[in-house]
């Protein structure tokens, strides 16, 4: 059997205890989409939204890409962020790094990665402002975690300087934004920035006109 005919034969098997343990999930589920939370991870294939928090389907509204950035010229991000907010209606927003990421190794060194170089760019901005406190770490390994946790609260600070964010924050009251770190070989997440609705933020930031 090849490897993503297996897939399919899991999908039936999954399916079908669903439908065995409430015959009414699929129709439930294709009926609303009403999830409280964005979910901005990585594109790793071991960390999984769903699955890491023992939430099921259509609890989470997902996007990943590589070290869980919020790049502010990513029309991708930016159409996810969008939809969430202002047709979804989240209430939280989750930025979920994860120990042992490799993008966030790959921004560290000094190597060549071709169109990759283009991502990596941005959380090289994140280590050259906390360059002092990195470095001053012994090991590779410390640095690489702490550069994880770093990246983590700069895109949650990324968020709220859109406007996106911030016209919410005024007519709304939501999203919070919360940024957590998972560990690959603990299975548990790290909180490590919780941002509520309101934080103030550098003016240059901020919209008047919204």
């Amino acid at each position: 059997m090849k490897s993503f005919e297996k897939l399919l034969l899991e999908n039936k098997a999954w399916a079908k205890e669903k439908l065995e343990n409430d015959p009414d999930f699929f129709n439930n589920l294709a009926g609303i989409q009403n999830p409280e939370f964005l979910w901005i991870g990585c594109s790793d294939s071991r960390v999984s939204a769903n699955e890491i928090t023992g939430t099921q389907p259509g609890e989470i509204f997902v996007h990943r890409n590589i070290a869980n950035m919020v790049v502010h010229t990513d029309l991708n991000l930016l159409s996810v962020l969008d939809y969430a907010v202002n047709h979804l209606h989240v209430k939280h927003i989750i930025v979920c790094g994860h120990y042992g990421c490799g993008g966030i190794k790959a921004s560290m060194t000094k190597h060549s990665f071709g169109i990759l170089n283009k991502w990596l760019r941005n959380i090289k901005d994140v280590y050259r402002i906390y360059r002092k406190e990195i470095d001053a770490l012994h090991s590779e390994g410390e640095k690489v975690n702490m550069l994880t946790e770093l990246n983590v609260k700069e895109q949650c600070l990324n968020l709220i300087q859109t406007s996106i964010v911030q016209k919410s924050w005024k007519h709304n009251g939501y999203p919070q934004i919360h940024g957590w770190v998972y560990g690959l070989s603990t299975g548990i997440i790290k909180p490590i920035i919780d941002i509520p609705v309101g934080t103030h933020l550098d003016d240059i930031y901020e919209f008047d006109d919204l």
